[in-house]
């Protein structure tokens, strides 16, 4: 009768622990099925790393700014943030992701642009009659370095509403290429 109940009784334990280790291994595959991303909710193809870059290049040379208050030592720099800026404009193009905020923020970016130059010339033209006048020895004009100088402060004002341009061109640029296109699947998580 021993022998019997162990036989009876191993018999009965292995469907029960196959039973369990199936379920076991199911909990397991499942679990490492939703830590590896099956259900979709994964980083999205529509991000585009190389305009993310380059929109992070143009707001790192954005937040550098200009160091010193000299208009001329700023052209430098806000050229290269023109530089930048056409790159990510079109990599946007690339993609068709362009919306009319896109295409406003570009606009007011160029009219900034024309503003500075012609204020950073009027300023050298102001500054080249005034050296002209000491040369000459006819007066005493102000130096181009007074902060008061009329020239000077356009010239300073130009250059930071070309920066809070570039400033809207990069939000809407960010904001283009985080969003969805249209018919992407956007499932809750």
């Amino acid at each position: 009768m021993t022998a019997y109940r162990t036989a009876r009784t191993r018999t009965r334990t292995r469907p029960r622990t196959r039973t369990v280790r199936s379920l076991a291994l199911a909990v397991c595959l499942a679990a490492a099925a939703l830590t590896a991303g099956c259900r979709d909710d994964t980083a999205p193809a529509w991000e585009y790393p190389r305009l993310a870059a380059t929109l992070n290049a143009l707001s790192t040379a954005l937040a550098q700014g200009c160091a010193t208050p000299d208009p001329d030592h700023c052209a430098a720099g806000l050229d290269r943030l023109d530089t930048l800026a056409r790159r990510a404009f079109t990599e946007v193009l690339d993609h068709r992701l362009l919306d009319q905020a896109c295409l406003a923020a570009e606009s007011e970016v160029r009219r900034a642009r024309t503003l500075r130059l012609a204020a950073t010339a009027q300023a050298r033209k102001q500054e080249q009659a005034q050296e002209q006048e000491q040369a000459q020895g006819q007066g005493q004009g102000q130096a181009r370095q007074d902060p008061r100088h009329p020239a000077l402060e356009q010239a300073r004002r130009a250059v930071a509403a070309e920066q809070a341009a570039y400033r809207r061109l990069l939000a809407a640029l960010e904001k283009v290429r985080t969003a969805p296109p249209p018919g992407a699947a956007t499932r809750p998580v």
